[in-house]
């Protein structure tokens, strides 16, 4: 899969989402500011979806099934040519990182608002992208694999030391993750783990990582403009985000700056992300994943090859639309930005779910009411949702409805401005009940916690 130049022609003209959900109406929204035509695509059950409402025109894609629709790569191209759009931006999730989709739009004569499939490819593959970290001179944990089967997993296990994390090779949002303690557990976690990466990514195949015990999730925004004739491209770095609160290692609230960086740390975690991008020939927006040790030792993890659904608390302390920039490097025109920009105070998001709060389980269903007792424009707090009152919250796809931010001089303030409890669902169950709780809870108040403060 090779690569071409991204042209330098101005702004696109008209962008295919090829998304759904909160990211879709972000992504949209941008799109507006910019005077750029927006398309929504949409399977059978969100025909009447707010993304759909909320752009320029629409593509209907497939039945309700992710596969069938959202998951198909022809159906989101044969839209993109149908539609005229200039280019494809992935959003998160589904496709965002699929080197076979971003080929075909380039193909089709459609740019691929993203990194290249080269690099998509590499980025996608957890072992081979660990490997290239490492050669780059990021820290990287002991490891094994790739494996297809437990009996191999045990016989390496001695290599990297119990306790282990299983992950799947083509994994991603948390999906293909367990901690194993001993062989017992390590060969249920294989199996789990195999069989979860086959379902959900096509690919069987695990990898050992020696687990760190009351480890902290970091992860650096980063940015690369590849312009025509320019060598090599310019990048920066936008600080870090903590990520710790996690629930069966999905994220559920996530902060910047973090609360367990000092300045020199933070410097060191941002400028390796920065050449280890670099070496991999990173372009565009993606984030470093890392995990940082009690003992302030810090760890690669992954590479997100896409825009991250933690993305607004760097937009609300850096003041930089990431979307818009996204945008500029893809269309050749360069982004708007050639430093590091200041940070302003601190930001927290709480990701919103229909699910209840208690079992946590997914609750699909009809949203009666959806309002907020504070205006929605505000320079203290941000909600991107992805519903309306009266929408349909399917059962088809992930729960999330949107997101709530809040952003403070530091984080005190930006803790007393606690809106959860103004912010009004009926109709489903959401786990603000459980997001309050964890407001309130003194670790995180805090700061002083980790990846285990909601359990494995």
């Amino acid at each position: 899969m090779g690569r071409r130049p991204y042209p330098s022609r101005g702004l696109f003209e008209s962008v295919l989402v090829a998304n759904r959900g909160e990211i879709a109406c972000r992504i949209l929204r941008t799109l507006r500011t910019l005077g750029v035509r927006g398309v929504a695509v949409h399977s059978e059950a969100d025909a009447g979806a707010k993304h759909v409402r909320e752009a320029d025109a629409a593509e209907l894609i497939g039945d309700a099934p992710a596969p069938a629709s959202y998951l198909n790569p022809a159906a989101i191209v044969e839209a993109a040519l149908r539609s005229g759009a200039d280019a494809v931006h992935p959003g998160y999730g589904f496709l965002s990182e699929s080197a076979k989709l971003a080929e075909a739009v380039v193909d089709a004569g459609v740019e691929w608002i993203g990194p290249p499939p080269d690099v998509l490819e590499l980025a996608g593959d957890k072992v081979a992208c660990r490997a290239a970290f490492e050669k780059s001179g990021f820290p990287v944990l002991p490891s094994a694999g790739p494996f297809t089967s437990s009996e191999e997993a045990i016989e390496a296990s001695g290599e990297v030391g119990f306790p282990v994390m299983v992950k799947a090779v083509s994994g991603g949002g948390g999906i293909g993750m367990g901690i194993a303690r001993d062989e017992a557990e390590l060969a249920k976690a294989v199996e789990t783990a195999s069989t979860r990466g086959a379902r959900f990514f096509a690919d069987p195949s695990v990898y050992l990582e020696r687990y760190v015990e009351h480890a902290r999730h970091i992860e650096v925004q980063v940015l690369f403009d590849e312009r025509r004739g320019q060598a090599p491209p310019h990048a920066i770095h936008l600080y870090e985000r903590e990520c710790s609160v996690q629930r069966r290692h999905q994220k559920v609230i996530e902060e910047t700056p973090s609360p367990a960086l000092d300045r020199n740390l933070r410097n060191t975690i941002c400028e390796a992300a920065l050449e280890s991008m670099r070496a991999i020939g990173y372009v565009g927006a993606g984030t470093v994943e890392c995990i940082l040790t009690p003992e302030k030792e810090f760890f690669f993890l992954e590479v997100n090859a896409r825009l991250q659904v933690e993305h607004p608390v760097t937009e609300m302390t850096t003041g930089v639309d990431l979307v818009a920039e996204q945008l500029r490097i893809a269309s050749g025109d360069g982004m708007s930005l050639r430093e590091t920009p200041a940070r302003n105070g601190h930001a927290i998001e709480c990701r919103i779910y229909a699910e209840d709060p208690k079992t946590f389980l997914p609750s699909p269903g009809r949203i009666t009411r959806l309002d907020f007792d504070l205006p929605w424009e505000h320079h203290q707090w941000r909600f991107d949702f992805g519903y309306d009152a009266g929408d349909e919250v399917p059962m088809y796809y992930d729960p999330l409805v949107g997101k709530v931010v809040v952003h403070g001089g530091n984080r005190n303030s930006a803790l007393h401005t606690l809106i959860l409890d103004r912010l009004h669902i009926e109709g489903i169950k959401t786990n603000i009940p459980a997001l309050i709780d964890v407001w309130n809870d003194e670790p995180f108040r805090s700061g002083e916690y980790d990846t285990g403060l909601l359990g494995k």
